[in-house]
């Protein structure tokens, strides 16, 4: 394997891998999934300068998202940032783990850039996860301009990896973590905690 090849083995499920299975309590297809935590800054309402990226559940394991890239997400003058491209397909991708109801971090995401993404461009994204291998969650997620069927702009393979609510109680800022917990809304307690790192 060349050195080129290695990362992409990475993200490439093992072959005793298991095809995904949706969970029987996951969102119906068609569903506006919300924000997973208001703060957040890929889906969240409460980030002014956020992506505001809205996700409806897909059949089987996959979803549909869509964000407007304004003129906060810009990198070269009139075009989205790559790494704010990135957010928009890792902010995808993670919201699939609700489809599964498990709690799971990125472990590794791999974006390819297409073509430029221009101010004010509609960027839909699909993805999919692909396989479950123990604690990781295999997923690929493309995102187009202009519509469902636009030019493809952004690429990802990812890999998710199954953690506790511990990882966030143990790791993140003392005074979010205890507003998140005290939610007297159980499934919003539960989703916040679905894909930070």
């Amino acid at each position: 394997m060349s050195g080129t090849d290695e990362p992409r083995a990475l993200t490439t499920p093992p072959q005793d891998a298991v095809v995904p299975v949706r969970h029987p309590d996951a969102p119906a297809p068609g569903e506006l999934l919300g924000a997973h935590y208001d703060r957040c800054f890929g889906c969240g309402t409460g980030q002014p300068h956020g992506l505001h990226l809205a996700a409806r559940a897909g059949d089987g394991v996959s979803v549909r998202a869509e964000f407007t890239v304004k003129e906060a997400h810009q990198g070269a003058p009139g075009l989205a940032h790559g790494g704010v491209l990135a957010t928009a397909l890792d902010e995808t991708l993670g919201s699939l783990n609700w489809l599964l109801r498990v709690i799971a971090v990125t472990g590794r995401l791999e974006t390819d850039y297409v073509r430029p993404v221009p101010l004010g461009t509609v960027l839909h994204l699909d993805a999919r996860i692909t396989a479950v291998h123990g604690r990781k969650i295999y997923s690929t997620a493309v995102g187009r301009i202009g519509s469902p069927d636009g030019p493809v702009a952004v690429r990802a393979q990812a890999v998710f990896i199954e953690v506790k609510v511990d990882h966030f109680i143990d790791n993140g800022r003392t005074e979010e973590i205890r507003a998140a917990m005290a939610d007297p809304d159980q499934v919003r307690r539960a989703r916040a905690f679905e894909v930070n790192p």
